[in-house]
């Protein structure tokens, strides 16, 4: 439901801040589509069947005074700081946190602005540190995330860049690691692997088949390199004979070659 501008002030201040869980500010959005009064576009969402466009609010009521103005950052009758950030844009107000608004993106990101740039085919902001040693995929973050399927792109959640180009929730990747190491869209190894693998090498070795498995082989087809090859046969894993990841799938039936049938 919606809050009094006083009642979700002194909610906020029981908590030792302004506003509500999500941001840190000292007015209540009206929202154009209702009328009615929340802290922000998320507790809105949260409590109506219906989204609250950020980039339409037009007035906002100060948490102190009550009074009811246009969006902007300062209280025109009490002086109230609503935000000790702004956007005019995205009607952003909150505490700072370096915040930047990012044209491309069409909404605000935390920075710091530098320590950024934006992917003009990812479509989306990244660390420095990705630039130009990531796989691009063509507006990618307009893609849900696969583990909880709620939206990347707008998400307070940082966004955690694959191997293999594909976005999750940070929070979401760390749980999947958890449970288990590939991408859940193409299967590729969610991180570097190696070392890993080259410890599957040694279990391999120190685990002999019986006998009767000794010759077999299998076709596979490996997740990270999309190879196939021809390889023997081993509970524990299958290597890829290209890239000698373990990530792999069996692509055909077992074979023993004809000298030991």
């Amino acid at each position: 439901m919606a809050a009094s501008a006083r009642e979700d002030g002194r909610r906020g201040q029981e908590h030792g801040r302004r506003g509500c869980e999500h941001y840190d500010r000292g007015c209540l959005l009206k929202a154009p589509c209702c009328d009615k009064l929340y802290t922000c576009r998320l507790c809105h969402d949260n409590n109506e069947d219906h989204q609250l466009d950020r980039f339409k609010v037009k007035e906002v009521q100060c948490i102190n005074c009550e009074k009811i103005q246009h969006a902007q950052q300062i209280c025109e009758e009490c002086s109230t700081l609503f935000g000790e950030y702004y956007c005019n844009i995205c009607h952003l107000f909150d505490k700072d946190k370096k915040q930047y608004h990012c044209e491309n993106c069409g909404i605000c990101r935390i920075g710091p602005k530098e320590d950024f740039f934006h992917c003009l085919k990812c479509n989306l902001c990244l660390a420095m540190n990705l630039q130009g040693k990531h796989k691009c995929i063509e507006n990618v973050s307009r893609q849900n995330c696969p583990i909880c399927l709620e939206d990347i792109h707008t998400s307070r959640i940082v966004a955690h860049v694959l191997p293999c180009g594909h976005l999750l929730h940070r929070t979401c990747y760390e749980e999947m690691l958890k449970e288990g190491y590939r991408c859940p869209l193409c299967m590729h190894s969610a991180l570097d692997m190696t070392r890993y693998w080259r410890q599957l090498d040694d279990e391999v070795a120190q685990t002999p088949m019986p006998s009767e498995y000794q010759n077999m082989t299998v076709d596979i087809l490996c997740n990270d390199c999309n190879g196939r090859s021809t390889v023997q046969f081993h509970i524990l894993g299958m290597k890829c004979n290209i890239c000698e990841s373990y990530n792999t799938a069996q692509a055909g039936g077992c074979r023993i070659s004809l000298d030991q049938q």
